[in-house]
């Protein structure tokens, strides 16, 4: 295999990431979840077992209204619901609901299926080590699911 120029990175790395996810949203189109973005996926995975849209925006490091009208969006998929916070009746936590989760547990077996695919097609010694290399390069401060700058 020959060896890329180093400036191909990131278009490389923007190529394989668009790959990726193109698939898997076809994927979840099939099964019933049309219009799913990259972004949705984020969110869900930043809310977790539950957060405030305050803490949403903190985990995806955008701003508070930005978290509310992502919120609002996979709110009005069915993707999650607000409940009253018990211990302060002001606030709303996001909860993902049984439709949102379905849709993690599909997106998840999707890439694994992607993966799979990457591994058949190079060895997975050539995955395990980009999959390395990438855990390993750093994150330039940000977390897995910061959104910030995402166009």
């Amino acid at each position: 295999m020959e060896s890329a120029d180093d400036v191909m990175t990131p278009f490389l790395l923007m190529r394989a990431f668009r790959g990726l996810i193109d698939s898997v949203h076809r994927h979840l189109a099939e099964e019933g979840y049309p219009g799913i973005r990259a972004h949705h996926g984020f969110a869900l995975q930043a809310i977790a077992d539950g957060c405030t849209s305050v803490e949403l925006g903190a985990r995806l490091n955008v701003t508070k209204q930005a978290a509310t009208k992502t919120a609002r969006g996979l709110e009005a998929m069915g993707l999650v619901r607000r409940e009253q916070n018990e211990s302060d009746r002001r606030e709303r936590t996001l909860i993902v609901t049984p439709h949102g989760r379905r849709l993690l547990a599909l997106s998840a077996t999707a890439f694994r299926r992607e993966v799979a695919g990457w591994r058949t097609l190079v060895g997975d010694p050539a995955v395990d080590a980009t999959l390395r290399t990438l855990a390993a390069v750093g994150t330039g401060g940000r977390g897995d699911t910061d959104l910030s700058d995402w166009g």
